[in-house]
């Protein structure tokens, strides 16, 4: 299992938010470049960067983004406001290493079928794009986690997997920013329902004991943010975890 870190952007500053709500902001006195510094100092090649104005249609952010990621050489996986299969394309084609697809994906049934079909059999887009589940309470939600979607959560999976999407980011709501410890039976019971998911775990991860518990049921990987905000995860705790686990595979 691999550690990612993430960058969470709001009006161009590095935040946290607690349970998805706008109104419970941490602000931290960084800059995403200064970040991006940092892990990549240390040794680490993959970050996480979403865009949270862009999670609920205000694009200010975007073009600021974009600037900066294209001026990295780590792998970007980003995600926030990607509500076209044009931004799909450009943000593949300028190099991000993987596109997150959430709201549109949910609200327009056929996104993932057309972008299934644009992309997919030339560029392994079911590599690149990871579908964001978003759940709270197993009730999946969506632009920037206020609106609730009707759809359930393992029919949308199974639905997800027909059209040859097999990435999944799942963020547990109830754990997130809170440092509670991640959404163990929310990813189990996905898992069981789907063993061969790539799960990227998202949520309530507070320290490497949390990151054992991931490993042991087998995602993929899992986003840290606030925990090494805080100071309860290193950047060198992240590498030597990430180094063995390449070892190890």
């Amino acid at each position: 299992m691999y550690i990612i870190p993430a960058i969470d952007i709001l009006n161009k500053r590095v935040v946290r938010l607690r349970e998805g709500d706008y109104e419970q902001v941490t602000e931290y006195d960084v800059t995403l470049e200064e970040m991006i510094e940092r892990y990549q100092s240390h040794g680490t090649d993959f970050i996480h960067v979403i865009d949270l104005n862009g999670a609920k249609n205000d694009f200010s952010n975007q073009q600021y983004l974009f600037d900066v990621i294209r001026k990295t050489d780590m792998k970007v996986q980003y995600g926030g406001g990607i509500r076209s299969i044009d931004k799909v394309k450009e943000l593949i084609d300028s190099g991000v290493h993987r596109v997150i697809v959430g709201t549109q994906a949910i609200t327009n049934p056929s996104f993932l079928k057309e972008l299934g079909e644009e992309i997919c059999g030339k560029d392994k887009c079911s590599d690149q794009v990871i579908v964001a589940i978003d759940v709270l309470d197993e009730v999946i939600k969506y632009s920037g986690w206020m609106e609730s979607s009707p759809i359930k959560l393992m029919d949308y999976v199974d639905k997800c997997l027909q059209l040859g999407f097999f990435r999944f980011l799942c963020t547990d709501i109830n754990k997130d920013g809170k440092l509670g410890g991640a959404g163990i039976e929310l990813y189990q019971k996905l898992l069981d329902h789907s063993p061969f998911i790539k799960l990227i775990a998202s949520g309530g991860v507070s320290s490497m004991k949390d990151i054992e518990e991931l490993n042991k049921i087998k995602v993929e990987s899992c986003v840290v943010g606030k925990a090494i905000y805080e100071g309860r995860i290193s950047i060198d705790e992240i590498k030597n975890w990430n180094l063995m686990s390449l070892i190890s595979i």
